[in-house]
């Protein structure tokens, strides 16, 4: 079997998260194999974003043509799809990246244009059923969430809007990072970023907190299907860096950063 690689370079790497990498020459290359490659059994359309708890992976998906979104919860010890739930609101059927806390799966679903409107849901991790929602006059197509904040990006994440985690707006801020994201976590104080530069090449980036200023990147490589790495879901759970870049058919790929 061939495995796509993860291809770091350390730029402007500070202590925190990964901070090993920092050991390495700047203009030196740390390819790395996955550890684990997952196929997820079912169809997944065209995906979006994903977490994980590490027993559960929680995947978005669109269908376009059938104007659908959809949750997925998919097992991780098998990739066997154990429950899923249609997610659109009226015209809004694109779900995007998603984040999650203690109880909860927080998803963005907009509109599938640009500067449009969405919804942001919060659902239980339980039931996955809408437990709260609000609005927004923009189409959000990815979000993190910290103990006291939601920080949610527009189309390619020209901009970024941080909310309490009530709804109510509190800024919005212009990206200046040139990296239109489509995942964000938050992790170690920073937002965690990925997604795609200039000439379909992927990229993780750091963003620190609370000004959204980037601190760090590591561009990454393609899968043997020559997908970026970055193109779809990130996140990070238990030292591992967790990536799903390509519809159905779709691949989990497992990578350690120790």
């Amino acid at each position: 079997m061939r495995y796509a690689r993860l291809l770091l370079i350390p730029v402007a790497l500070s202590s925190g998260l990964f901070s090993d990498l920092a050991a390495q020459p700047p203009d030196s290359t740390a390819p790395l194999k996955p550890l684990r490659v997952l196929a997820l059994q079912g169809e997944t359309h065209h995906v979006q974003g994903i977490d994980t708890d590490g027993v559960h992976l929680w995947v978005t998906a669109v269908d376009r043509p059938t104007r659908k979104g959809y949750l997925f919860e998919f097992a991780l010890k098998d990739g066997r799809l154990e429950r899923s739930v249609e997610t659109q609101d009226g015209v809004r059927y694109h779900p995007g990246g998603i984040a999650t806390d203690e109880n909860s799966i927080w998803v963005p679903v907009a509109e599938y244009r640009s500067s449009s409107t969405s919804v942001i849901q919060q659902r239980s991790k339980r039931t996955l059923e809408v437990l709260f929602q609000f609005s927004v006059p923009d189409h959000i197509g990815c979000l993190a969430v910290t103990p006291e904040f939601i920080v949610g990006g527009n189309w390619d994440s020209r901009d970024f809007y941080v909310w309490d985690r009530k709804g109510t707006l509190i800024r919005k801020v212009t990206s200046e990072t040139a990296n239109g994201y489509q995942d964000l976590k938050f992790a170690s104080g920073s937002i965690v970023a990925s997604g795609l530069l200039k000439g379909r090449k992927g990229a993780i980036d750091w963003l620190e907190l609370p000004s959204l200023r980037l601190i760090r990147r590591i561009p990454v490589g393609n899968t043997d299907r020559g997908e970026p790495l970055t193109r779809e879901g990130m996140t990070f759970f238990d030292g591992h860096l967790w990536l799903l870049p390509e519809d159905s058919p779709s691949r989990l790929f497992v990578f350690s950063l120790d």
